[in-house]
């Protein structure tokens, strides 16, 4: 298996723009939803948080509102961009709760886990996302 970052392009198969530096995302924590082998939780999926969302994350064992400075992390609030696992929106999705998506913050291997189809349904407006 290989550490390298996989091609940092979006599901449109555009050059892969930030989802958010405010809070910092990103599995390299580098304000995008750039990837690579050691990603096993493929945190390629940039959404806009909710607190219907955050409430289900949390429900399901994963608690993204509750600030953890041990690992420097803010918390998140409806309102939030952030790297989420593709499984995880589309266990959501298939919910009813999924949060609305940046697809030209997306990475394409997003496409592993969801298809393009319930990405572009749940994409937000075109508006550029929080990257400061």
């Amino acid at each position: 298996m290989s550490n390298e970052r996989a091609a940092s392009l979006n599901v449109l198969g555009e050059t892969l723009e930030p989802c958010s530096l405010d809070p910092i995302t990103g599995f390299f924590r580098n304000g995008c939803c750039d990837t690579s082998a050691m990603d096993q939780g493929n945190h390629t999926v940039c959404a806009i948080m909710t607190a219907e969302f955050l409430a289900f994350s949390k429900y399901v064992g994963n608690d993204l509102s509750t600030p953890r400075p041990e690992f420097m992390f803010p918390g998140l609030q409806p309102g939030d961009q952030w790297c989420l696992c593709a499984g995880r929106f589309l266990q959501a999705h298939e919910e009813g709760c999924a949060p609305k998506v940046r697809l030209a913050s997306t990475h394409m291997r997003a496409l592993e886990a969801v298809s393009l189809e319930v990405l572009t349904e749940n994409a937000a407006d075109t508006t550029p996302g929080k990257t400061d």
